[in-house]
């Protein structure tokens, strides 16, 4: 069996249109709003081509209608392109996103899957590098074989023990210093974690035709161009993952 692994769209829809990738299962990890400014095509795909999809946070947040403040990094975007995804999505969107569960557990050729968002102690928001160490302490009492997440935008993939942690990356926004669009495959329980240019001026255009103000349009510009937060002085990138 052939599975698509996908996670963190963010209404980047053509990143997602270019995954061409063949496919016997599609997994998505959440998070299929905001930063990007065309999700409802993004929502459409997914519904109609994953078979198991669970909630992220920016999903939970658009779905009911959750108010974002920041002053710098991503906490910032997404508090300016909260309100443009709330105009563009419909109430059947806002309850599709709703009612995706926060995690789901699957059995594939008899290999347990545990999806989750962020990670199982904090399904929607906390945030989990590649680190051995604390992976264990997440997966002490956690009976699956593999996990799967996203939230992080690092594709990466750890063997903890006797399961394997798998992130794909992003598919809309990656933020690795890669811009190229970032999933995973897994065949034969064999994981390949894959990197695939796309359009992004088209998802740039996107965003220089909305309503935004000049200054937030370059900054998500920016991001999408070098796949990573410019740094300023005593800000950290993570902000408002």
């Amino acid at each position: 069996m052939r599975i698509l692994l996908i996670a963190d769209i963010h209404g980047n829809w053509p990143a997602l249109q270019a995954i061409q990738e063949p496919f016997d299962v599609c997994l998505c990890l959440g998070d299929l709003v905001d930063y990007g400014l065309e999700p409802r095509p993004c929502i459409q795909w997914v519904h109609d081509h994953v078979k198991h999809c669970v909630r992220g946070n920016h999903d939970h947040g658009a779905a009911h209608m959750v108010k974002v403040q920041g002053k710098n990094g991503f906490k910032y975007l997404t508090s300016i392109t909260r309100p443009l995804t709330q105009q563009l999505l419909t109430a059947a969107d806002r309850r599709y996103l709703g009612s995706l569960p926060v995690s789901e557990r699957v059995t594939l050729e008899n290999i347990s899957f545990l999806l989750v968002h962020a990670t199982p102690r904090d399904p929607l928001d906390e945030f989990a590098v590649a680190d051995t160490e604390f992976w264990e302490r997440r997966l002490a009492d956690v009976d699956t074989n593999v996990v799967c997440v996203g939230h992080t935008h690092h594709p990466y993939v750890l063997e903890v023990g006797d399961k394997l942690v798998i992130n794909p990356g992003s598919v809309g926004q990656p933020r690795d210093g890669d811009p190229r669009l970032s999933y995973a495959v897994i065949d034969s329980q064999r994981v390949e974690l894959k990197r695939l240019e796309y359009p992004v001026e088209e998802t740039i255009r996107v965003v220089q035709e909305s309503s935004l103000a000049e200054v937030d349009k370059k900054q998500l510009a920016d991001v999408f161009r070098t796949g990573s937060m410019p740094r300023a002085k005593g800000v950290e990138e993570s902000n408002g993952r």
